[in-house]
């Protein structure tokens, strides 16, 4: 019989002290990286997984320890599952460089991105200003949950600026923007804000989803805490669910007690996900950037488009907020039709080949749905004179992307003038 063990001693495993010593061993890494090689290197240690490139799936809940006085005093880099895997510690980590941040906690969605970082700074008695361009299920969490806790919501003017100080009180410890706005992209003075709001001692918390930090800089901006849904951007591929949540000194203490008391993790496959995600991120954001300017400029000259919602655009009321404040755009805007019926709006969506119709956006895949703010707006009218679409432009071939969209006018002029 062969002998077994003369092979083994090949695939045995350094221990963890060897690869400590050869971890030190490496040169450091430069600084003043730009953010392509930032992305590429951030919260990877290789020769920490024996020198994988990619940090691994990290499945677990139990930690064990070697004595009882390690047990009881918790020495360990990680004590617990719901506290931190090094699956997770790689993407916090990176994350956090990426924001110029303090530290990082990840969420299982965006929306859980949100609520966590409203409850590391609220309590009961206290009261909050909402931008009343935010997205809805936060609006939804504000109405319902943050109401029931004792938790007061003032919705205020997106465009407001400096003008905020009027509605702050002695209570109102948070104040949360989003630039742009959920679907109607109002551009918001953030800088101006912040520095107003803090002088008073309030939070500035920011839904950064649409730019990331690579367009803009969260803390660098004057933002306590800032939040992304991870499903978008860092995903790129309409496959994840989560959320990532990045604070500056003065915050990140209470918000990552606030995360552990409700233990609210992620699941390890959809944190290596977004591992994988981050590595190309900036390089898909100059994509859709591009394609999205281009398709929003071919859309501005549309007959049947009164006018398009795009920050980057010279035409748009917040394009100079935009250019002062951001490094770039994302794929996502909006357009106003001019005036036709629900039968002719049906006619365009049903029959475009390319387009998908679905929630979410910031995946490879081009998507378009119709809205209306309305209804819920509560601090400022929303008008717009036609039907609504918000479109996120995707990695087609733009040329095909136009034509699905010119036949889709097509059909809608064409169910105009049949009803006429």
């Amino acid at each position: 019989m062969a002998d077994l063990t003369a092979g083994a001693a090949q695939f045995q495993i350094s221990p963890p002290q060897q690869a400590l010593e050869a971890m030190s061993k490496l040169p450091p890494k430069p600084k003043n990286l730009s953010e392509r090689t930032r992305l590429v290197h951030a919260g990877r240690e290789p020769f920490e997984q024996h020198g994988f490139v990619n940090t691994p799936i990290y499945r677990g809940s139990t930690v064990l320890y070697p004595t009882t006085d390690d047990l009881l005093h918790r020495r360990g880099r990680y004590s617990y599952g719901t506290k931190g895997t090094p699956t997770t510690n790689s993407l916090e980590t990176a994350w956090t460089e990426l924001a110029g941040a303090a530290g990082t906690v990840l969420a299982p969605s965006g929306l859980a991105a949100v609520t966590v970082a409203l409850l590391s700074c609220l309590k009961a008695g206290d009261h909050l200003l909402m931008t009343d361009s935010v997205y809805l299920p936060t609006r939804h969490f504000c109405n319902g949950m943050l109401k029931k806790f004792g938790v007061e919501t003032t919705y205020y003017d997106p465009q407001i600026g400096p003008g905020i100080e009027a509605l702050l009180r002695p209570n109102t410890t948070a104040v949360f923007t989003e630039a742009p706005g959920s679907q109607s992209f109002e551009m918001q003075d953030i800088p101006a804000i912040a520095e107003v709001t803090q002088r008073h001692g309030a939070v500035v918390l920011m839904d950064n989803t649409w730019a990331t930090p690579l367009l803009f800089p969260p803390h660098e901006r004057g933002v306590d805490i800032a939040i992304e849904a991870g499903t978008k951007y860092l995903s790129g591929g309409s496959d994840l669910l989560l959320g990532l949540v990045s604070a500056n000194e003065r915050c990140f203490k209470a918000l990552r007690d606030t995360y552990d008391s409700f233990a609210m993790c992620p699941g390890p496959e959809d944190v290596f996900l977004g591992l994988r995600g981050l590595r190309t991120m900036a390089l898909r954001l100059r994509e859709h950037e591009k394609q999205a300017l281009d398709m929003a400029r071919w859309l501005e000259a549309r007959p049947e488009v009164a006018r398009v919602l795009h920050p980057a655009l010279e035409s748009y009321p917040g394009h100079e907020i935009w250019k002062r404040d951001f490094k770039g755009s994302s794929g996502l805007f909006s357009i106003i039709l001019k005036p036709c019926s629900d039968r002719a709006l049906a006619a365009m969506l049903d029959g475009l080949a390319l387009f998908g119709m679905g929630y979410s956006w910031g995946g490879f895949e081009s998507l378009v749905i119709p809205f209306n703010c309305a209804s819920y707006r509560t601090a400022t009218r929303w008008e717009p004179g036609g039907h609504a679409l918000r479109f996120h432009i995707g990695l087609e071939d733009l040329e095909d992307l136009k034509r699905d969209l010119d036949a889709g006018f097509g059909r809608l002029l064409e169910t105009e003038a049949r009803a006429a």
